[in-house]
Order: C-alpha cells, then sequence, then structure tokens
C-alpha cells in the first residue's frame, strides 16, 4: 500500500509547492506582528485619549482649548531649538564609538540617520534602532551587528542616566512618587514576574554558552560584532568627549522640559523636584510607549494634580510639549529620508 506522504516527499513538485506555503505562512506571520506591533500601541494611545476626554465637561474642555489657545508658544519655539541641539549633540557623540571599531562616518550621515531613527520609532516602537545601523551598512559599509552595538551601547547609558533621574526624582518627592507609582504597583506579582525572567534569562545563557548547533553559532557569530559595538564605550580614546556629550544631551532635555512649563501660567511656578519628577514620568512614557502618544499628556496631567494643577491645565501642558517634541522628530526626519540618499548620491 502507498505512503501518500512518502510520495509527496519524493515529488520535486510538492516539495516545492510546501515550501511555498511555509514561505507564505512565514511571510504572513510576521506581516501580521509587524502590523501588530504598529496597531498596538497606537489603539493603547487612542484608548487613553478617549477616556480621558470622555471624563471631562464641556466647560472642562473649552478650559483646554482655552489654554492651547493663550499658551506662550515662544517657550515651545526655545524648547524645540534645544531638542534640535540634543540631537546635533547626539549625532556628533556616535562617532567616537565607530571611529574607536576603525570606521569614519561623517556628521550629516549619523545625524540623518539617528533624526530617521527617532521617525521610525513613531511607528514601530525600537525600530529606530535598526533603522540607524541600516542606514550605517548601507551608506558607510559598516557591519549591521558592529553599528548596531554601537547604538544598543547608547540605550543602555540612556537607561542608567534615567535610572538616576528616578532615584532623584524619588529622594526629591518621595511622598509624591511614593503615592503615584508604588502604592499602585503590585510588588509581589513584580517579584515572582523578575524571578521567572531570571531563572529564563539563565537558561537561555546556558543554552547560548553550552550549544553547539549552527543556529546558535551563526547568533555568536552576530553578537560578537554587537559585543564589540558595547565594548567600544569601554575601550575608546575619546571617553570624556563621549561623557561631555552624554552629559549635555541629558542637559538639553532637562532644560527643554523647564523652558516648557512657563507655557501656561498655572505650570509656570513649579519648583525643581516637581519639575524632575515630572520630566522622569514623561520620559517613561516616550520610553516604553509608542513615543507617548496619549500617554505622555495622561501622565504629565496625572502627576501634576499631586502639585495642586488642575487635570485640565496639566493636559494641555502635556499635550503642548508632546506635540512640539514630535513635530520636530516628524520635521528632522522626513528631511532626513529626503536629503539622505542625496548626499550619498557617489556611494
Amino acid at each position: 500500500m502507498n505512503n501518500p506522504s512518502s510520495d509527496s516527499a519524493k515529488n520535486p513538485i510538492a516539495v516545492h509547492k510546501d515550501l511555498k506555503e511555509i514561505t507564505k505562512t512565514s511571510r504572513i506571520t510576521r506581516l501580521t506582528r509587524k502590523w501588530l506591533s504598529i496597531l498596538l500601541p497606537f489603539l493603547l494611545g487612542v484608548f487613553i485619549i478617549v477616556y480621558t476626554y470622555n471624563k471631562f465637561s464641556a466647560e472642562q474642555l473649552a478650559e483646554i482649548k482655552s489654554h492651547f489657545a493663550n499658551a506662550n508658544y515662544n517657550c515651545i519655539y526655545l524648547s524645540i531649538f534645544i531638542a534640535f541641539l540634543g540631537s546635533a549633540s547626539r549625532a556628533y557623540r556616535w562617532k567616537y564609538s565607530l571611529e574607536h571599531m576603525g570606521y569614519k562616518t561623517s556628521f550629516a550621515n549619523n545625524f540623518m540617520a539617528v533624526s530617521i531613527g527617532y521617525l521610525m520609532n513613531l511607528t514601530i516602537p525600537r525600530s529606530g534602532e535598526i533603522s540607524r545601523a541600516l542606514i550605517l551598512k548601507k551608506y558607510n559599509d559598516i557591519p549591521f551587528d558592529k553599528g548596531f552595538g554601537s547604538i544598543v551601547a547608547e540605550r543602555i547609558i540612556d537607561m542608567l542616566i534615567l535610572l538616576l533621574f528616578i532615584i532623584l526624582a524619588f529622594f526629591l518627592q518621595f511622598d509624591v512618587v511614593k503615592a503615584f507609582i508604588l502604592d499602585k504597583i503590585p510588588m509581589q506579582k513584580l517579584l515572582a514576574l523578575a524571578v521567572i525572567a531570571g531563572i529564563l534569562m539563565f537558561g537561555m545563557i546556558l543554552v547560548f554558552i553550552y550549544s553547539k548547533s549552527k543556529f546558535i553559532a551563526t547568533i555568536k557569530e552576530k553578537v560578537s560584532g554587537v559585543k564589540e559595538g558595547l565594548l567600544s564605550l569601554v575601550y575608546m580614546k575619546k571617553k570624556w568627549a563621549y561623557l561631555a556629550h552624554t552629559v549635555f544631551i541629558w542637559f538639553s532635555y532637562i532644560v527643554m522640559f523647564y523652558i516648557g512649563i512657563f507655557v501656561i501660567p498655572e505650570t509656570s511656578n513649579l519648583s525643581l523636584g516637581p519639575v524632575i519628577t515630572s520630566f522622569v514620568v514623561g520620559s517613561i512614557a516616550i520610553a516604553f510607549t509608542n513615543s507617548g502618544f496619549g500617554s505622555y499628556p495622561f501622565l504629565i496631567a496625572k502627576i501634576l494634580v499631586f502639585y495642586g494643577i488642575a487635570e485640565t491645565a496639566g493636559n494641555a501642558f502635556g499635550w503642548i510639549v508632546w506635540t512640539s517634541q514630535m513635530f520636530l522628530l516628524v520635521f528632522l526626519g522626513g528631511i532626513s529620508f529626503l536629503l539622505l540618499p542625496f548626499f550619498n548620491r557617489s556611494k
């Protein structure tokens, strides 16, 4: 009796059809994941916006509109300029880690790659880091893994500095931080999840170290390039210049936010503690969501309530600050998309 499965295995046409079907399924899966990564954060932002504004009365909505109409936008223009300087500093700083690995890039390419990366993060979270490395590979012939490693190193430093700001906010405004965050977080569940994640991570490390499969070997080869990019920060000659730019980048962020508080009278009297705490809350919203769409104004308004600022005023302030930041990212990213091929037309 013939076995149909064995006959199809011997039939090249059947095998080709099976492979084609698998490839098609894989492509659909990747496309589905891509769209979910775009839509889910966007829908979450829409939900937060709808949820927020459904709570406001007609009088409160009119009050929010009046905040927009009477805002001091000169402060926003200045904060946008400060943000531009911060982006330029990040682009210039990038060259130090790349030079350590033996690669030279122009400031223009670095700046446009950074700008495009910010723009991409507005669509697919964390896709900006990948796009930056791909741009380096295309226009400067820098291996993707090494370029990506240098970007991951940047992100690690960013997370450490954000952690320092969180600790600073915790000490400056303990009661507010405790009421806003600690009292609402299920610490026992988070601890259990952390233990499970640690165990899984330890298992993955053991598999990575001791496995001899070709797949793991390929990953190790790629990781070695990423590792070189990470270690470039440790061994580079111009560490102090890199550190100086890092300090300036984060200084520009906090100054940009501080200038923004003068956009409406209600927030203009905030002292250092509330400014640091609000800055941290906004930074977390941007870092862990789809660039803070919906969540940034929502969380800023919630934290400002603890300082006696009406939620309507806090919401308007959050939207004005967030919109100005996104305007800069979209403008610079869009211009960079257009100019990048032009600046590299001879390559």
